[in-house]
């Protein structure tokens, strides 16, 4: 399978989600975070749409987001996140275990993921491995054979999902981060529930986020301790 190929196929794809302004409807704002909903055209959820403004460099900042090792010193919705293949230097496959979250109400899931950063032209990243995609929905249903579902999650299945962060254009030292997540929940998860919990840990991310990169922050200002990137949670 070429893996390559449908990252850089997706990578499209996100980028038309960003330059999409109809039919989305803003469902939670909090810290100038804004949050937006469509349905989704791949499976029967929400196609989400995150919004807020980061204290940091869009090269500096894609880097962050997009490098797996520590991720989970600062992005609280996971347990796991282990880069498990890696296809080239942009382009790997990644298994992510999520906390339980909800007061312990939704269980963690586990999930395979494509991962990819592509750099577009303008300065702008757009980090794939928020273009990431469940393995089993790439083709036919294959599976990364080395790591199959385990009887301990419930596996989660992430539809065409990703982060565009460019410069912001009154201050290019900080960066808009728009980021695109629909994730198919499995397991016995209402859609109030999904629709009631969701933005709010959508909003929790990219707080977690500007958290890490203050934390990782080398103090001559010469870069980052190499972080990584996120993948979403679901009920049983």
């Amino acid at each position: 399978m070429d893996y390559k190929a449908i990252a850089q196929e997706t990578a499209q794809e996100i980028l038309r989600y960003n330059q999409d302004t109809s039919g989305w409807k803003v469902v939670k704002t909090s810290k100038k975070i804004t949050v937006s909903s469509k349905a989704s055209k791949k499976f029967h959820g929400n196609l989400y749409r995150v919004e807020g403004i980061i204290p940091e460099s869009t090269s500096k900042l894609s880097e962050f987001l997009y490098k797996p090792e520590n991720r989970v010193t600062w992005d609280k919705s996971l347990k796991v996140y282990n880069m498990v293949h890696r296809i080239d230097s942009d382009t790997f496959i990644c298994h992510t275990i999520t906390q339980s979250f909800a007061m312990g109400s939704i269980s963690p899931r586990d999930f395979i993921d494509l991962v990819h950063l592509k750099h577009c032209e303008g300065n702008m990243d757009v980090i794939s491995c928020f273009i990431f995609f469940f393995l089993n929905h790439l083709a036919n249903s294959v599976d990364f054979p080395a790591y199959p579902p385990s009887s301990k999650y419930i596996r989660g299945y992430n539809h065409a999902c990703g982060y565009v962060c460019s410069p912001l254009q009154e201050n290019p030292a900080h960066s808009k981060l728009v980021m695109f997540i629909q994730t198919e929940m499995r397991g016995k998860l209402s859609p109030s529930v999904i629709e009631a919990t969701v933005p709010s840990n959508l909003i929790s991310f990219i707080l977690n986020a500007k958290n890490g990169i203050k934390a990782h922050r080398i103090p001559s200002g010469h870069g980052f301790h190499q972080n990584g990137h996120s993948s979403f949670l679901k009920k049983k």
